[in-house]
């Protein structure tokens, strides 16, 4: 059994790296979002197992980078850029105008009711609220904001702003 886990560390390790490079620059450029983002997470998660086993399996080779210079530069570099994205995020510091424009567009309207939001889609309330309750939101009223219609029926907001995506294009 361990040679099969080290016959196959590195071949698993290369194949789930490239699914993660791949879904990740996906959802870089917002290209099928919706098909790459679970793939994207899960399968990165299982990397993990034979990222373990391939540093387990070349674990003299991999201590000898630590006494060059080339990997401590590299992981305090990857350190600093993982940080000045979370900083933000972790110290409660960023600002409205930071992020993704669309996401904080989409927690404009996903604060407003179905009401509200009904005339930028054209569309009557009542139109609205059908919508959202044929899309499955059985929570979905015209008194609660679509935030809440969502999390009370168990589904996301970028769930429930397809739907609403859809209500436009009829």
């Amino acid at each position: 059994m361990p040679s099969l886990l080290s016959r196959y560390a590195t071949p698993f390790t290369t194949g789930l790296f490239l699914i993660s490079l791949i879904s990740g620059i996906a959802l870089f450029f917002h290209f099928g979002t919706s098909a790459f983002r679970e793939m994207h997470e899960w399968l990165s998660l299982v990397l993990i197992l034979p990222f373990v086993l391939h540093v387990w399996k070349n674990w003299r080779p991999f201590l000898a980078y630590f006494k060059r210079l080339p990997m401590a530069l590299s992981l305090g570099l990857c350190l600093v850029a993982g940080l000045v994205f979370a900083w933000p995020a972790m110290t409660g510091s960023a600002s409205s105008a930071g992020g993704n424009p669309a996401f904080a567009m989409v927690n404009v309207v996903a604060a407003g009711t179905a009401g509200q939001v009904a005339p930028l889609l054209g569309k009557t309330e009542a139109e609205v609220v059908d919508a959202l309750k044929q899309g499955g939101f059985t929570a979905a009223d015209h008194t609660k904001p679509l935030t809440e219609i969502a999390t009370a029926s168990g589904k996301d907001t970028m769930e429930l702003m397809a739907t609403l995506t859809a209500l436009k294009a009829r």
